[in-house]
This record gives structure tokens, sequence and C-alpha cells, in this order.
């Protein structure tokens, strides 16, 4: 069984740093994909951070130079660096992982950026 469980949400000031982690279980990791999505209230699921299985990554516009992804295989993570948070970053931030027509996801984790 895959799961995907997501930490390191909470409440932070604008301008303050979050670092989000995935544990990953029950999948051949290091052959995944893996990316972070978030949701905001009222609003679709958008892409804020994509690595593959050898490690190169895309830049997403809406947080670029403010959120880098990084993954470790041997420990089956993937974390997401969230800095220079803005208010518009409130969201529930999602794990996913891909390989092929094999998709997952984690249940979420609240990110609420607010003074």
């Amino acid at each position: 069984q895959v799961q995907l469980v997501e930490s390191g949400g909470g409440l932070v000031q604008p301008g303050g740093s979050l670092r989000l982690s995935c544990a990953a279980s029950g999948l051949f990791f290091s052959t995944y994909t893996m990316a972070w999505y978030r949701q905001a209230p009222g609003k679709q699921r958008e892409l804020v951070g994509i690595i593959t299985s050898g490690d190169s990554t895309n830049d997403v516009d809406s947080v670029k130079g403010r959120f880098t992804i990084s993954r470790d295989n041997a420990k089956k993570t993937v974390s997401l660096q969230m800095n220079s948070l803005k208010p518009e970053d409130t969201a529930v931030y999602y794990c996913y992982a891909a390989r092929g027509i094999f998709q997952y996801w984690g249940q979420g984790t609240q990110v609420t950026v607010s003074s």
C-alpha cells in the first residue's frame, strides 16, 4: 500500500519560511517523479515544485526564487523549502508521486501565511 505523509505545515508570518516534508512508503521511491501541489479555497490545485527520478527540477513561475524542491532517495522523502512567504501562499499543500500510469497523492498539510 502506497502512503505519502506530509508534515511541516503551520502558521507563519509574511516573509517567513517553512519546510514541508513528505515521507513515502510502499513504492520504489527513486523511480518516481515527485511533486508538490497546493490548493487554496475556491481555486484549482496548482503545481509548485517538481523533481524527476533523475533529480531534474522545473521552475514554477508563481514561486520562482522562493520555493525549492529536493529529494532524498535513501530516506524516501521529498521536501519543499518555502522562503519569503506571502499571504497568497496560504493553501493546503499536497505531495504527489507519479510513474507512468501510477499516481498517488498525500492527504495534504495546511500552510497559513498571516500576521
